[in-house]
Parts: C-alpha cells; sequence; structure tokens
C-alpha cells in the first residue's frame, strides 16, 4: 500500500490542469500556464536530475528500508543541485538515468541505473565529514577509527566488560550493555566517560545555531541530569567557544579522536552490578555493626535502627522512581506535569471518554489548544508497573502507528499519561457496530490492517529493543481523524535486548487473544502475531473472537473459521452487515490466508510481522499448506456475586489484568 508523502495543497487556488514532466516534476498549473505547485519544490529523500535543495529545504530519510517514518535529515545552505560533474556540481551526467538519496544509514549518495538494478556510483559527504561522520557508521555504540574500524567503548578501570559485540564477525553492527539500564535499579547507574573521544553530532554542532545544545548546564550538572534521567543514555559536553550539555536518549556511532579533536567529552551511562564485592567496605561496616549490635545485647535498638532505616530507603527509593522520570532535558520526551496542570486542562476531569480495568481516560487541552486524552491510573502495584512499562517503552519511541505519549504525571501517588487524542477511538466500535454510520468499509479495513502490521514490526524489529506488546486487540486500536491506525495500551508491554529470542513471563492479556503457547509461560514476539491474526479475522468476519448471540457451534470465531476453511466455504463468514465487504468477498477470503497464517499453532510456523508488511504490499506470498488445526482456546468464565458464570472475552476481563481500553 503506498504512504502518504505529501500534499499539494492547492485548496482555494486555480488549478487548471496538471502535467509530468520527463524529468519526473509533477507540475500543477493554472490557465494561463504558470505553475501552481510542483513536487521539486517538496523533496522527500531524494533528488532528481535538475532538481535542485534550496537553502531552508531538506532530504528526509526513512528509518529503515521496510518502515518509512522519517530518520536522518540533510539540509544544504548553500544550494544543492543535480546536474553534471563541472565545480561543485554532483556528478549526475551518464547517459543513464541517475538521482540522489539520502540513505537510512545518513549517507548520500548518486545511483545509476543497471541493467538489473540501481548502483550506488558516488557516496557525496565522505570527503567533507569523512568515513566516521555517518551516524550509524558503526552502528549503536560502537566507535569508528579513522582506518575504517569500529570497536566498542570499555572500562579500563573495570574487571570485566561493559559492552560486547553484537557480531565478532561483523563490528559495523555496533555494541551492547552486557548489563542493560534498568530504570528500577537507577541507583546503581553511573557514568563511563570517554577519552578522545566525539561524537558525529559534533562535527556539525559548531556551525549549527539552532543545535540541541545547552549552554547553560555545566559539566556536572550536565552529569547530573543524565543520571537522575532514565530516558538518557547518554551525556555529551562541549568546551571551546559552543561551551554546553547535550543529552542523548539513544547513542548512535561514536568517533575515535585519535589526538585531531578535544573539546568533546562523552559520558556513556552504565548499569554497574548490584552485587557487592565480599571484601567490599559497604559488607565489612554492615558486619561491625551487626558484632558491636551483639555484643551490647541492644536486640530492640537494633531492631528499631533497622527498621527506621527500611522505610527511609523506601521512601528514598520512591523518591528516586520519580526523579527518574526527569525526561525534560532530551529532545523529544514527553513531558512532566504537574497534577493541578492536569486538573486545569481536563476541567477538574469531567469530560470522560472511557474507563477500563486500570482506570478512566478522560479529554483534555494543552494551553496551545492541542487536544489530549488523559488516562489516570488508578490501584497500586499493578498500576505502577504498568506506569513504568508505558514511560519506559513509549516514552523515546516515535512512530506513525504508534500512539504518542505527550506527558505524564507522577506526583505523590498520582500516576497520570498524557497521550495524542484520537477523535475516532478505538476500532472495536466500528467493526462490531451494526450501525451504516459506524461502518467501515473494505479499504479502510486493509489500510488499519497494514498499519497495524507497521507498528508491531517497528517494536519487534527496529527499536533498539524489542518490544512484546502483549495485549493486542481492537479496544487497543486506536484511529485518528482519517482513520489512520495506532496501536495504544503499552501497559504489559516487555522490553527484550536484541540477543533475546524469547522471555519467561507469567500470563497476562486479554482471552481470545492469547496464543496457545502462553501456558507455557514461555514467549517470543509471536504472541504478538497471534494477536494479530485474531484481530484481523474479527475485522474481516465483522464479529467478536466470542459470540453468544450465534448457535453454539459458531460462538467460537476461530473453530467456525477452522470448519469453514476446511470445508471451503469461507466466502459465509465475511462480514454479512456490510455492503462494501460483501462487494470484495474474493479479496477479503484472500486476507483471510493471512489471518491463518498468523494463527498457527505451532508459534515456528508464523510469519514474521516483517514479512506480514510484505505479503500485504504484495511482495511475498502467504505460505502453502498451512496447518488449518488451529487451537481454540477454553473459553475462561468468571463466577459473580450471584453465583453465575459469566464470559471473561470482550470488554471486561476479570481473570486477566490489561491495560486500559476503549477510546482516547
Amino acid at each position: 500500500m503506498a504512504a502518504f508523502v505529501w500534499s499539494t495543497n492547492t485548496s482555494g487556488k486555480s488549478v487548471f490542469g496538471l502535467k509530468f514532466t520527463v524529468s519526473g516534476n509533477l507540475v500543477l498549473f493554472d490557465r494561463n500556464d504558470a505553475t501552481v505547485w510542483q513536487s521539486f519544490d517538496h523533496p522527500t529523500d531524494s533528488l532528481l536530475v535538475g532538481q535542485t535543495l534550496f537553502p531552508g529545504q531538506k532530504l528526509t530519510s526513512s528509518t529503515s528500508s521496510s518502515n518509512s517514518t522519517p530518520g536522518f535529515v540533510f539540509s544544504y545552505s548553500s544550494g544543492l543541485q543535480a546536474v553534471g560533474f563541472n565545480g561543485q556540481n554532483i556528478p549526475l551526467a551518464s547517459s543513464s538515468g541517475q538521482f540522489i538519496r539520502l540513505d537510512p544509514d545518513g549517507h548520500l549518495k548518486v545511483y545509476e541505473s543497471g541493467e538489473l538494478n540501481w548502483n550506488a556510483v558516488v557516496d557525496l559527504l565522505t570527503s567533507g565529514i569523512g568515513y566516521c561522520g555517518y551516524p550509524m557508521v558503526c552502528s549503536n555504540y560502537g566507535i569508528c577509527s579513522s582506518n575504517g574500524q569500529c570497536a566498542c567503548p570499555d572500562d579500563a578501570n573495570s574487571e570485566t566488560s561493559t559492552f560486547r559485540q553484537i557480531s565478532y564477525t561483523q563490528p559495523n553492527l555496533g555494541c551492547s550493555l552486557v548489563t542493560p539500564i534498568s530504570c528500577s535499579h537507577s541507583q546503581y547507574h553511573t557514568l563511563l566517560e570517554l577519552k578522545n573521544t566525539s561524537y558525529f553530532y559534533f562535527n556539525i554542532i559548531y556551525t549549527d545555531k539552532n543545535s540541541f545544545l545547552d549552554e547553560k548546564i555545566d559539566l556536572e550538572n550536565c552529569k547530573k541530569s543524565c543520571l537522575k534521567n532514565c530516558s538518557c543514555k547518554a551525556a555529551l559536553f562541549a568546551y571551546d567557544s559552543r561551551k554546553g550539555c547535550l543529552l542523548l536518549s539513544e547513542v548512535f556511532s561514536l568517533i575515535n579522536n585519535e589526538g585531531m579533536v578535544e573539546n568533546v567529552t562523552v559520558f556513556l551511562k552504565v548499569q554497574k552490578s548490584s552485587t557487592a564485592p565480599t571484601n567490599s567496605p559497604s559488607k565489612k561496616s554492615r558486619q561491625v555493626t551487626i558484632m558491636l549490635g551483639s555484643s551490647l545485647g541492644t536486640f530492640f535498638g537494633v531492631f528499631f535502627v533497622v527498621t527506621s532505616c527500611f522505610f527511609i530507603l523506601t521512601k528514598k527509593r520512591e523518591s528516586e522512581e520519580l526523579d527518574e522520570f526527569f525526561v525534560d532535558q532530551v529532545p523529544g520526551s514527553p513531558t512532566r506535569l504537574s497534577y493541578e496542570e492536569l486538573r486545569v486542562m481536563t476541567s477538574n476531569f469531567n469530560d470522560k471518554l472511557g474507563e477500563g480495568g486500570f482506570g478512566t481516560v478522560f479529554h483534555g487541552t494543552l494551553s496551545d489548544g492541542t487536544k489530549v486524552a488523559v488516562k489516570r491510573l488508578n490501584g497500586f502495584g499493578h498500576v505502577k508497573q504498568s506506569f513504568l512499562a508505558e514511560v519506559e517503552t513509549i516514552g523515546n519511541i516515535h512512530h506513525v502507528n504508534l500512539v504518542r505519549l505527550v506527558g505524564f504525571c507522577a506526583e505523590k501517588s498520582y500516576r497520570l499519561l498524557v497521550y495524542e487524542y484520537m477523535s475516532n477511538g478505538s476500532m472495536d466500535k466500528w467493526i462490531f457496530q451494526r450501525h451504516q454510520e459506524l461502518t467501515l468499509g473494505w479499504q479502510s479495513r486493509k489500510k488499519i490492517i497494514m498499519d497495524i502490521a507497521k507498528g508491531l514490526t517497528y517494536l519487534h524489529e527496529e527499536c533498539r529493543q524489542k518490544i512484546f506488546h502483549l495485549d493486542i486487540k481492537p479496544q487497543n486500536i486506536l484511529l485518528d481523524e482519517h482513520f489512520n491506525a495506532k496501536i495504544s495500551d503499552f501497559g504489559l508491554s516487555k522490553l527484550i535486548d536484541k540477543d533475546q529470542s524469547q522471555v519467561v513471563t507469567m500470563m497476562k492479556g486479554t482471552p481470545g487473544y492469547l496464543a496457545p503457547e502462553w501456558l507455557s509461560s514461555i514467549i517470543t514476539e509471536k504472541v504478538d502475531v497471534y494477536s494479530f491474526g485474531v484481530v484481523v479475522l474479527e475485522m474481516l468476519c465483522g464479529r467478536k473472537i466470542l459470540d453468544r448471540s450465534q448457535p453454539e457451534e459458531d460462538m467460537h470465531l476461530l473453530g467456525l473459521f477452522k470448519r469453514k476453511a476446511k470445508t471451503e466455504q469461507l466466502l459465509d463468514i465475511v462480514d454479512k452487515y456490510n455492503d462494501d465487504m460483501q462487494t470484495h468477498r474474493a479479496e477479503v477470503v484472500e486476507m483471510m490466508g493471512v489471518a491463518m497464517w498468523c494463527l498457527q499453532s505451532d508459534f515456528s510456523r508464523r510469519p514474521s510481522m516483517s514479512v506480514v508488511v510484505k505479503v500485504l504490499e504484495g511482495f511475498v506470498d502467504v505460505e502453502n499448506n498451512l496447518d488449518y488445526n488451529i487451537t481454540t482456546p477454553v473459553v475462561p468464565r468468571a463466577i459473580t456475586a450471584t453465583g453465575h458464570q459469566e464470559d471473561a472475552i470482550g470488554d471486561a476481563t476479570p481473570l486477566f489484568p490489561s491495560a486500559l481500553s476503549g477510546p482516547r
């Protein structure tokens, strides 16, 4: 499916016609043949022959080849034109087709058409910024040397390594922390100072007056700010004429200065072990205290002191947990708001949008007029875990198909999360309601399926850590004013290191959407793939996974789907209440093949979400010989106060705690 790239924005202007020139420029013109709008004035990641990048314009790369989310940005203050070899011009003078593109790795290259594909023939920026000047030349945490080698940073004073290479055969894939940074153990965070090391950002910082360099913070406060901020992964401090601090929420490639530049110091946040050596001073001190207490026989005194210390440390830890959400210093992070600010912007929490297991959602308005949704969490232990999961997970990731966390409040016992407002609410009311005014046609549902798939692909494969969502269901898919779908509710999500393939965890989520392997408590990202398959099937059939209004043999959608698939009667279960879905029944049944692949009982046979995206784009076919004996989970029941049993699937899920659902 095509992604939104640009809009002509010519409403109210006199447009007589359009033409597509031989150079690839789309031009809208008026009755006098004067240009009203042209695509050459709105570059994306590429420049065609004859197209100029004027001062103030920029090229924006995709995050990756499979994700069109904006990535690196290139701007050229004196103009850049793709014309020919002479002077400072770019070498585009071949008889074959050529273009310039800013690639996801930050390289600005000239591509030339070959017999079978496009080949890179010139790397334009290397002569100016050097081989090590690219953000991802050595990937995350990798240090680039002038000889083109990539290595990992390490602590010379440590007996054990702090970083390890992702691949020893491919050093350019970067490095990872041996002990991942944990917000729940922030007392063990420390900064590793790197000598003779710079960052690619500082190659341009001294000529960029709009940089994020904070010139008001000195060195010590720069370091303290990073340690207090869980989202901060590194602190950079510049000396010289532009002295100041820069905090990083993600660490790209570093540069070995080798004596060339000495005006930048890099501090990487690392997690030290919480286990102190047996001969550490702290342990000796505790032993002396115990011996002294025993010899004096002051058991009750010691008990009182220990109890008091425990209480003080608990309060201190709670305070530190609040401090670790101090994210105002990092560009792009959510804003910390006070409870009073949220009370004002929600008109004292009067306009309720929805309610669920963990709290209530209210409509709010920021001071600049922006509409938001404010989720107020209720409860204790599970709420704290949900709050931490949401802030840690989506606080510093940005994707067009993930609901954006605008801000949060962690004040006393209050825990609130502020999201972008999604005017069309959650998807369930659009696919399960049988009223014509609240319905989605085939094209809309197909686009929503693609949006969900792209969002999950980003979580599983394109973040610096894998993220398992663990609660994909229609109530957690929100729709904006243009019916673009965004995944929400990360209260149950898990952050997983890239080198981990599975995780052991307690069962959680919503019955009906849980993959069979949850019973073993050992899960992979394929549990999200299974849930995605259930959601797709619900969208195609226009009914919930469990529908008590149906005859007993048809109540469970998976059982019905399995039976109809075996008898080749899948056309019978296409949403019968939607005329547009009935018109496109053949295409809908093809999409059911995608759902079936995702619902395989053997999780190793399910596709990855990136493969699902390729299937939806038409580049990959659904696997043949699928196993139609998909597992139909036993329907759990909850005991009510009257002693009757009720279904635990749907809007209320009493047996399984899950994050707040419903419209934001």
